[in-house]
């Protein structure tokens, strides 16, 4: 790795993009998953996670790791960016690996950089006050050593997201405050979610990360040493002939695990503090489902909401994706309905986390033309 000084360090912006969006079947498939989907407004998920955070970061210094299924997608989306600049799996190792991958890169760019790791496919309704706490993370994150994770103040018990303890005040980096993590929490129970609310200390884990690359890959090599072992190897052949298969060859055998179990949790057992969470009341939301698309998009309790012509007769709560026809609806409360040209999706509201068991089952039965 080449020598950088901390107050010169580039700014780079790391999207993983490389999920199958299993939840938002039909539309969302292995070619053209939900990031890659106009799921909310009229650009994909991808285009508008680049546009929100694309005044903070130079175009060179962005960074997309996706999959060999995806790439070509992802490089017509995203035109200006280089070849470079696109990161393809050869197989999918979680988190971790991916961005060890995109670490590697921009040491071999950079020597060293600063690394915003954000999840290309979220929705921010406060885009401005967002880059303002984005810019106070990657002032926190440019201390050697210091690992930033964004914290979302919880809402509602939400029982299906991770979540973060805080521990006491770390400053104000950009007039935002800090404050030293004191445990990751597993995705709890409705009882515990119920507490973890009441108590005003645990915020919501998005998965936005923010650190230096040579404190991510110096936190690799002792954390997963074998895992950042094969990337340095692999470091070595970027730009080279030998990079594809090497890349081919190694990355299987990388660790399959997440940046929050293999790093970040870790991180907060020792004695000195050097995981900071900065609160964001952004409106975000992580649109894990179609009954959280309705959610966001459902001004008052009961609206019915379609993406395109339709009527309803004692009809409430309703969500319809059949953009091509006109939709008439009676008497049917809390339902999901979604077309494409060779499938339709029925569900309740209420289950539509269950869309993904319909994948598991397709998959099961291999009819890979509906996948």
């Amino acid at each position: 790795m080449k020598d950088s000084k901390s107050d010169s360090l580039p700014a780079c912006a790391v999207l993983l993009a490389g999920g199958r969006g299993t939840r938002f079947w039909p539309r969302s498939r292995t070619r053209l998953p939900k990031q890659l989907l106009n799921i909310v407004g009229r650009e994909t998920m991808l285009r508008q996670t680049v546009e929100r955070v694309r005044p903070l970061f130079a175009a060179k210094n962005f960074c997309v790791v996706t999959n060999a299924e995806q790439a070509a997608r992802v490089r017509r989306e995203l035109p200006f960016l280089s070849p470079g600049q696109i990161l393809s799996e050869p197989v999918g190792r979680n988190t971790a690996a991916a961005i060890g991958l995109a670490a590697v890169h921009l040491a071999h760019a950079h020597g060293d950089a600063l690394m915003a790791v954000l999840p290309a496919d979220h929705y921010i309704e406060q885009a401005a006050r967002y880059r303002r706490i984005v810019r106070a993370a990657l002032a926190l994150a440019r201390h050697p050593g210091n690992l930033v994770v964004m914290g979302i103040p919880p809402t509602h018990p939400e029982t299906g997201f991770g979540y973060i303890e805080r521990a006491g005040s770390a400053g104000r980096p950009g007039g935002f405050p800090a404050y030293a993590v004191r445990r990751f929490a597993e995705k709890p129970s409705l009882g515990v979610a119920r507490n973890y609310v009441r108590s005003r200390r645990y915020f919501w884990n998005a998965g936005m990360f923010f650190w230096r690359v040579s404190t991510f890959l110096d936190d690799l090599k002792r954390l997963l040493p074998a895992t950042h072992a094969a990337l340095m190897a692999l470091e070595e052949t970027i730009g080279t002939r030998r990079y594809a298969p090497t890349l081919a060859r190694t990355y299987r055998r990388l660790e399959n695990i997440s940046v929050d179990y293999a790093i970040m949790e870790p991180a907060t057992r020792g004695k000195s503090h050097r995981v900071f969470v900065l609160p964001a009341e952004v409106g975000w939301s992580d649109i894990g489902s179609w009954a959280a698309v309705y959610e966001l998009l459902a001004r008052a309790p009961g609206e019915n909401i379609s993406a395109g012509n339709f009527h309803t007769l004692d009809a409430r709560g309703n969500f319809f994706w059949c953009p091509k026809k006109f939709v008439a609806a009676v008497g049917v409360r809390d339902l999901v309905v979604v077309e494409t040209d060779d499938a339709l999706l029925v569900c309740a509201r209420e289950r539509a986390q269950d869309v993904a068991k319909v994948v598991k089952w397709l998959e099961q039965h291999k009819l890979r033309n509906l996948l």
